[in-house]
């Protein structure tokens, strides 16, 4: 039995390790469903025929920050063709959360979840590190993992033809 016992072991970290992997190309995208800024629930789900940037920030992550800036310009230049950001904050406190939106004029969908690392959206998606971003084609299937501006850009392009 103790010869059996780190095979078995082997065995069941095979099997399990799948469930808390982050959703990589060619899954689909498990479902957000969180308040925005003004209480409404918001929906990964209601951008389906959309190409759809998940991006998991926070408030207190200076990289994150630096990240909403640069997605401001790609917002702007898509948004009318069918690319829309779903931005999730980590944050502890909305107050920081909302305070961020405002002062990065973030005007992406943006929702939040209490519990910061611990929040179950982060748990289910498995955030390791902020940010992490997943990009998701029309049908919410993953597209890339942290993808860059040009791998985006390059999506978005081929999605219109």
């Amino acid at each position: 039995m103790k010869k059996a016992l780190p095979l078995i072991m082997l065995f069941a970290l095979v099997c399990i390790a799948p469930l808390w992997a982050q959703p990589k190309p060619g899954d689909k995208a498990p479902e957000i469903s969180l308040a925005d800024l003004n209480g409404k629930t918001q929906k990964l789900s209601d951008h389906k025929g959309k190409i759809v940037l998940v991006d998991f920030w926070a408030s207190w992550c200076a990289p994150c920050r630096r990240s909403n800036r640069d997605l401001q310009a790609l917002y702007s230049k898509y948004k009318d063709k069918g690319f829309e950001i779903f931005g999730i904050s980590l944050d502890q406190h909305i107050s920081d959360w909302k305070d961020a939106v405002k002062t990065d004029r973030i005007s992406w969908t943006q929702v939040i979840e209490a519990g910061g690392w611990n929040a179950p959206v982060a748990l289910t998606w498995n955030i390791e590190q902020l940010p992490s971003s997943f990009l998701l084609d029309k049908n919410g299937i993953v597209l890339a993992v942290n993808p860059s501006k040009d791998e985006i850009e390059k999506q978005l392009k081929n999605s219109a033809r």
